[in-house]
């Protein structure tokens, strides 16, 4: 096998190997070329070419999200390193452990004038779990071949010792750079960025690795819950006739169906899912906005829960944030590994252990109570159903009616990634089958990278992938199509209503040139060409009715992936949605 000549690329190749890295997205250039050489060499890793550098890092992500897992990202210097941002903001907020590797030119050809050469160190720092910023090997530097005979001359043969013993601190620290790194991408969950300087010759090979550099092991403290915290939070239950149990964005079967189902049977207990929560049970309310929107100051006042608990990630519904924010909870408890965000600007404990930990230490000791709270809320929920129901009965073809048709055909089994803006709000109002597993990039809520992670995600499963975005975001996203890795059973879904329709529904000024130009952004583009270039099979509709027909064939298997694309541009689309919020009332 072959490998880099280059010790400071065996030592990150040989340590990413260590701590099971497989999955590496390389971006080509020439000054991470010792590192392309590593891992394209050794058939343990699976490695993936992707041009465009923002595309590879959500791409990256997508499978990251899935495997939970790190994945690596390799591009060279300069400017391409910037184009990684977005994806690790979103790795950030989101938690997806992905490891950044940047080429680097040594610190003399810096600052001189030199071609894709920008300042790299803690370039994420705002962003970042941990920034590693390697050391050149000093033989490279002073251009000193590893292989070389040691002069016999005294006074060189002083000089190299000195610098031997110095090139075994900075190897020393490269591998505790590095150890610190990766751990801590797995242990915090979130992005690390280690910068890797490289000094020509770049493309040179061995046939035997010069360094063993030393793997430090994770380590992964046991759950223990604090007693006394337990206790106060046993009290304080026991006291209260009206708890809520708000979960946001969630990993699929990471928390047991038996305390689901204990939590269902409490009187005094609702629970509150968005559709990215992943969990499921017949007692939950499904559909936050769908409750909220119609509720009056007496009926807020009803809802305000006594204790609030919250799991998992960002939440999408903005309803549900000004409700818990003016009608605050006497007591929020977060319950996360990691962090606790003051949503509410009232949190009172964030308790740092899986929510399946914390609700295994703390159902079994909680007493059920006696209250009218779910079984009032649970009414409610039924009443806003029947209205949803003979709402959508009546719609004319339509944004709202086209996720309606959607949720009804989607395949069980599979899995959903939802675009940001309009698509993942119109989501957050349908009942979506047990059996589906939804995702969405709502670590920052950006438009940039939806298709590119929805397809590192159908890379990783072997089940179906479908894909619904809005228009804006996939073209925005378009050179994510560049990828000669997306699985013939990956599906998108577009929905075409010529421009960004969250605007019209968004407070402000609307009808005019400059709220359609820079706001809405209205366009005639579409897919077509796009889909034949990048090998898709194309479908577009503009009714009700060749929508119906399209979808009939649309999700079954086929020797190309598909693009479906739903022109509702010239439709009502903003008006439809806020009536219907109207017609709840």
């Amino acid at each position: 096998m072959k490998y880099p000549k280059i010790p400071l690329a065996q030592t990150v190749i040989q340590l990413c190997k260590a701590k099971n890295i497989k999955h590496i997205v390389i971006s080509p250039g020439s000054r991470n070329a010792p590192l392309t050489i590593g891992f394209t060499n050794d058939p343990f890793f699976k490695c993936y070419s992707i041009v465009d550098e923002r595309c590879a890092a959500f791409f990256a992500l997508g499978i990251a999200q899935q495997i939970e897992a790190p994945v690596l990202v390799s591009c060279t210097s300069g400017s391409a390193l910037l184009n990684y941002y977005p994806a690790v903001a979103e790795a950030f907020y989101s938690e997806i452990p992905l490891i950044l590797l940047s080429a680097d030119r040594p610190k003399h050809l810096q600052n001189i004038g030199d071609g894709q050469t920008i300042n790299q160190k803690n370039v994420f720092e705002n962003h970042i779990l941990h920034s590693a910023n390697l050391k050149l090997d000093l033989k490279d530097e002073l251009n000193i071949p590893v292989t070389e005979d040691i002069p016999i001359f005294k006074n060189i043969e002083d000089k190299l010792e000195r610098l031997l013993g110095l090139q075994k601190d900075i190897q020393k620290y490269n591998e505790q750079e590095l150890n610190d790194a990766i751990n801590k991408a797995v242990v915090k969950k979130g992005p690390v960025h280690i910068n890797v300087p490289f000094d020509e010759p770049l493309y040179e090979m061995v046939d035997a690795l010069k360094v063993a550099p030393i793997n430090v092991p994770i380590e992964l403290e046991e759950p223990k819950m604090d007693t006394y915290i337990l206790d106060q939070c046993l009290n304080d239950w026991r006291k209260s006739k009206r708890k809520m149990i708000l979960v946001g964005e969630y990993a699929p079967n990471k928390i047991e169906q038996k305390w689901l189902n204990l939590l269902a049977k409490d009187e005094s207990v609702i629970v509150l899912t968005e559709t990215t929560s992943n969990l499921d049970h017949g007692s939950f309310i499904t559909s936050i906005d769908k409750l909220i929107a119609p509720l009056q100051k007496e009926d807020f006042v009803k809802l305000q829960p006594e204790i609030l608990i919250t799991l998992g990630g960002l939440l999408v519904s903005k309803k549900i944030k000004a409700f818990l924010r003016e009608y605050q909870p006497k007591e929020h408890w977060h319950i996360s590994e990691t962090r606790a965000y003051d949503t509410f600007f009232c949190l009172t404990h964030h308790i740092k252990e899986t929510p399946d930990y914390f609700l295994s230490e703390f159902l079994p000791k909680a007493e059920q109570v006696k209250s009218s709270y779910k079984n009032y809320w649970t009414g409610i929920k039924l009443e806003r159903a029947k209205k949803h129901l003979s709402y959508v009965e009546k719609l004319p073809f339509s944004d709202f009616k086209v996720f309606d048709t959607l949720f009804k055909t989607l395949p069980n089994d599979s899995i959903l990634q939802v675009g940001n803006s309009s698509a993942i709000r119109y989501a957050q109002l349908f009942d979506i089958h047990k059996s589906i597993e939804v995702f969405c990039n709502r670590g920052t809520s950006g438009i940039d990278g939806s298709t590119s992670t929805a397809i590192g995600c159908a890379v990783a499963h072997k089940r179906q992938t479908n894909f619904i975005t809005g228009d804006l975001s996939f073209f925005y996203d378009s050179n994510a199509l560049w990828n000669n890795y997306i699985p013939n059973s990956f599906r998108i879904i577009i929905i075409n209503n010529g421009g960004g329709g969250i605007f019209r529904i968004l407070p402000g000024h609307k009808n005019t040139e400059n709220f359609d130009t820079y706001f809405e952004t209205k366009h005639e583009l579409t897919a077509q060409h796009l889909a034949e270039m990048y090998n898709f099979k194309y479908k577009k509709v503009s009714s009700q009715n060749d929508l119906t027909n399209a979808l009939n064939s649309f999700f079954k298997e086929s020797n190309h992936p598909k693009i479906l694309e739903i022109n509702t541009a010239g439709q009502p689309n903003d008006a439809i949605l806020l009536d219907y919020f109207k017609f709840l009332k």
